[in-house]
């Protein structure tokens, strides 16, 4: 039996000592409602969307979406074949241990942890912003962002101890909303033959489209758009059958995601006319409320009453990628936990095998990056959401490369898989494509944070920051566990 063929060896614990998440919990549709909630479909589009097409490549957004999903396509193509061998909670940085070592596993461990708590601060900035206006319009009680980014901590909480069944069900509901309205409206507009242009094909997808005005701009805040893909990984352990629900969730959440960024955006810039759509993205950019861009052609093909809907939506859109990074983040601190890099209380389970002590520490942590904003005074959408998301992107993106490096040297070493394109050409090539992507968002990181020069420059500084503290949070500990 060759090694293609032959059963894989996996990372088993012994469950008589270690503490082990709830096994056959998750299907492939319930790890697919965790990365779209990641991803916040509804965000994505109507954030990241407008400020492409205003400042990036304009018409040719759709391809930067396309252009984004190939590579990170070709990152998972190494990422699932490492996954046949690795099922861990910790995902990146069990990955990233097994293939470049302890020290640099662990200095990644902290990375993820730090990205996914900033990333959650950062939709509860936006979040807390959007529910205030809307209960504000709606109900006439004017409290400010923060007094409903704390209740929704305490909600978050709730759910994320009630259970990876529980989680998956609230988020299929949300995911489903968001997703329908935007894929209705791009199928509709698709088959009518798109807007006053037709649908201009080659005005979105030509290689000339595509690399027009700032591409580099678009692409970047493309790969934003596409942030948790781990999510499929850090799941295998509550999987059922993770040797196969996890490789399909993956390959299935890449393509899905991937063709909704792609024929959403398409459609709208349709919608315009692919000559007036950069002037409207401006144009909405320009007002101080870019979701216009997106939210008035649906509503003139649905009716006005989108326009009461879609916020709620993308209310809902952000409270369900909360509650994923919640799961995500506490399920990082259980597995750093149980495998003896932070204190082993937190991979203490609660009666429905959810972390207990873990779930309470993420809370606290989004407690500390929340509150200073609120004590501060500060925008929490011009500061929290967008300082704190670009430099979880930036973060991410340097966990992918690391992740993809490591794939390489753990299958040229243990000659698990003979598949040249799983394990040696697919990661090289997301390797480069990960590389270029890290240096797009580097050289336009001013513009995807839209602070200064001096915010940028401390953001991305943190990143490597908590790279080496996370490498030497090991190393003391290995020190003071030597006899």
């Amino acid at each position: 039996m060759d090694s293609q063929t032959a059963a894989p060896e996996r990372t088993v614990r012994d469950t008589s000592t270690a503490a082990t998440l709830k096994p056959n919990a998750l299907g492939v549709l319930g790890i697919l409602f965790f990365v779209l909630s990641a991803q916040a479909p509804l965000t994505g589009i109507a954030g990241a969307a407008p400020i492409s097409v205003a400042i990036g490549n304009g018409a040719g957004t759709p391809a930067a979406y396309v252009l984004a999903g190939a590579m990170i396509l070709l990152f998972s193509v190494g990422f699932v074949a490492m996954g046949r061998h690795v099922v861990d909670a910790g995902a990146f940085y069990t990955y990233i241990g097994r293939g470049l070592g302890r020290t640099a596993g662990a200095g990644s461990a902290g990375l993820a942890l730090f990205s996914y708590c900033v990333i959650q601060a950062a939709m509860y900035g936006l979040y807390g912003s959007i529910v205030s206006g809307l209960v504000a319009q709606h109900a006439g009680l004017d409290l400010p962002w923060w007094v409903w980014a704390l209740a929704t901590m305490a909600l978050v909480k709730v759910l994320g101890a009630a259970g990876i069944e529980m989680g998956a069900r609230v988020l299929a509901v949300f995911v489903t909303a968001e997703f329908s309205i935007l894929l209705v409206f791009g199928l509709i507009t698709l088959f009518k033959g798109g807007g006053p242009e037709g649908l201009g094909v080659a005005h979105s997808f030509s290689p000339s489209a595509a690399l027009q005005g700032a591409p580099g701009v678009a692409v970047m805040f493309a790969v934003a758009s596409m942030f948790g893909f781990e999510a499929t990984a850090i799941y295998g352990e509550e999987a059922r059958n993770p040797s196969r629900t996890v490789p399909r969730a993956t390959y299935l959440s890449v393509l899905v995601v991937t063709g909704f960024f792609a024929l959403t955006s398409w459609m709208l810039i349709s919608s315009y006319g692919a000559s007036k759509a950069s002037a409207a993205a401006g144009k909405a950019l320009a007002s101080g409320d870019s979701t216009g861009f997106v939210f008035a052609p649906i509503a003139a093909e649905f009716g006005g009453w989108v326009n009461q809907v879609l916020p709620i939506l993308l209310a809902t859109s952000l409270f369900a990628g909360i509650l994923t990074f919640h799961n995500s983040a506490n399920r990082y601190l259980f597995s750093l936990g149980r495998d003896g890099l932070l204190p082993q209380g937190l991979c203490r389970l609660n009666d429905r095998h959810a972390p207990s002590v873990a779930g309470w520490v993420q809370t606290v942590i989004a407690l500390a990056l929340v509150v200073p904003f609120a004590l501060t005074g500060k925008d929490p959408v011009l500061t929290l959401f967008s300082w704190f998301s670009g430099v979880a992107v930036l973060a991410m993106m340097l966990l992918y490369l690391l992740t993809s490096v490591s794939v390489v040297v753990f299958f040229r070493r243990e000659r698990l898989d003979s598949r040249m394109w799983n394990t040696l050409i697919a990661p090289v090539l997301g390797m480069l494509g990960l590389a270029g992507a890290i240096w797009l968002i580097l050289a336009n990181f001013t513009t995807l944070i839209g602070g200064s020069a001096g915010t940028a420059v401390g953001l991305t500084l943190l990143v490597p920051l908590v790279l080496v503290l996370g490498a030497a949070n090991e190393r003391v500990r290995r020190r003071r566990a030597a006899p």
